[in-house]
Order: structure tokens, then sequence, then C-alpha cells
């Protein structure tokens, strides 16, 4: 059983020096502490599932890698660093530096992506789903997962992420349906193959603007790969790439789905109405109302080529 007086003493020591981040609401003083006690426990967790069981008592060791980690996350390391690990989707995925620490607000985009990888699955039983800036996995994971037995193939341009992508869909018994390639975007798939053959195109991009990176909360700036954040100038280099790109390889009636940052939703929306690659465009709205997510499907114009 949990030594109730030294939880209580670092439960308070940790609600005075430090404050939960605005990006992971999911992570409370009470529940953060107990990932943290799992994990010098020699059995780590993330947040979410730390917060559903009680873990029994620390000896003296084990104790004192607590106050380490417990140290650490005072000083700005995030919880996902100490413990290697964060849920996702009803996933418990391994995270770390190799890759962007996967948030909450990419559920609403994962959610609606699962929804229409499942639509293509009932159409076409080799239905196709690519994920680029893939991270550690966790949408390409999540759609092989929640929309069996759909294709996924994914891509990263770190070698790191990509590697901790491998892992996570080798954890999670997935990597006989998800493939995971090294490449900048969609060209590890810029072949016959995939042209015009993808029912579901997905990207959670870096979006934020260079300008913007000096004043991201240290917590971010400092621990998390800047090439997974990074947007360029205006913060929508990425997203402008994969626009212009993904008509050549969405079948169709196939969808383009991708995460957008606060206040680029709406300008990026528009864009999609006035392509005529796409014939309909819908954007997803978080609990405060704010774009998050955009949706675009690929017409049956045939484009002309040069």
């Amino acid at each position: 059983m949990i030594q109730a007086d030294a939880y209580h003493a670092r439960l308070s020591r940790l609600r005075d020096c430090w404050r939960p981040a605005p990006d992971k609401p999911e992570e409370t003083p009470e529940n953060t502490l107990l990932a943290l006690w799992w994990t010098a426990a020699g059995a780590p967790r993330s947040a979410v599932s730390a917060a559903t069981t009680m873990p029994a008592a620390l000896d003296v060791d084990a104790q004192a890698r607590l106050d380490t980690l417990l140290a650490q996350r005072i000083a700005g390391v995030p919880l996902a660093h100490l413990t290697g690990r964060q849920h996702f989707m009803g996933m418990e995925l391994l995270a770390g530096p190799d890759a962007l620490i996967p948030r909450a607000e990419t559920e609403l985009l994962a959610t609606a992506a699962i929804d229409l990888a499942r639509a293509a699955v009932q159409d076409r039983a080799d239905a196709l789903v690519i994920d680029v800036c893939t991270g550690c996995g966790n949408l390409a994971l999540a759609i092989a997962r929640g929309a069996a037995p759909v294709r996924v193939q994914a891509s990263d341009l770190s070698t790191d992420a990509v590697g901790l992508a491998r892992r996570n869909a080798a954890a999670l018994g997935l990597d006989a349906r998800v493939d995971i390639h090294c490449g900048d975007l969609l060209s590890p798939f810029d072949t016959p193959q995939f042209h015009g053959g993808v029912d579901v195109l997905v990207c959670n991009p870096p979006y934020i603007s260079s300008g913007k990176v000096p004043a991201m909360a240290p917590e971010i700036a400092g621990h998390e790969p800047a090439l997974a954040f990074d947007g360029g100038p205006l913060g929508v280099s990425i997203l402008t790439r994969l626009v212009q790109d993904a008509p050549r390889f969405l079948r169709a009636g196939g969808w383009l789905a991708f995460e957008v940052g606060v206040g680029q939703g709406p300008a990026m929306a528009r864009r999609l109405r006035n392509e005529r690659a796409f014939d309909a465009v819908r954007e997803l709205h978080d609990g405060a109302g704010t774009v998050r997510a955009v949706l675009a499907r690929r017409s049956d114009v045939v484009e002309a080529t040069a």
C-alpha cells in the first residue's frame, strides 16, 4: 500500500512548485505524482494510466528515485520524458525526446480520421491511409487500431521519430498493418503504386511560426524537437506543401485531414474551398469553438498535366 504521509508531502510540494501546462490538461498534480511514483517503482506509465491504480509502497532506493524525478518535473522536464509513456486515444505509447509528445487536442483529428478510414474500409477491403509527420506514430496507430483492417503507411523526416514510431507499432502489435518510412512528407510514397490510390491522407504538421518559437514554454522549446513544431515563417509551410501535393495521391472521394494551429483553420479552409481539386471542406472545432482540424474531399476533377 502507498505510504500516505510520503505521498501527501510530495503532493504538497508539487502543488506549491508546479502548474499544469495548458497543452497537457490531462496532467494534474495528483496523477503526475502517481505516474512518477510508478516510474520510480520500475513500472512506468502515463498520467492517464497512473490515475486508475494505486502503486505499492516504495523502498528507500525507489523513494530517492522518486524525489529525483519530482525535482526534474518541477524543473520543467516533460512528464512523458521522465516516464517514457504518453496516453493517446486509449493507447499507452512509448514517448521521449525523439518525437513530439502526443497532445489530447490531436484526438479531434484522430477521431475524424478513424471515421473516414472506417467508411473507406466499408467500400474496399484494401483501403489505404497515409500519415505524414507521424512523429511517434500516434495518429497512424490510432487509425490502424480503430479502423481495422485498414492499411496504414506513415513517414517522418526524423530518423529518431521513425525509430520511436516503429517501437510503438511493435509494442501495440500493429506492425503488420503499419509501415513507417523515413522521408520528407510524401516523398517515400511518390510512386505509381500510391498515386491516386490513397483513401485518407492525414497530417499533424509543425504549425508554430518560427518567430514564435523563442516565446514558447521552455518545457516545449527546451525539450521537444524543433523539427516537430517549427512550421516556418508563417507556420503553414508544411500545410502549403501538403495541400499542393495531396491531390496527386488521393483517389476521387478520398480525404485530406490535418491539424491546424489556433487562428490558422479558417484561412486554410478558404484556400481549400478555392481549389478545384477538392469539392467539400469541413472545419472541426474544439470545445472552445476554435478550428483545430480541417478535412477536404478530393473531387473527381482531373488536373491537366504539363
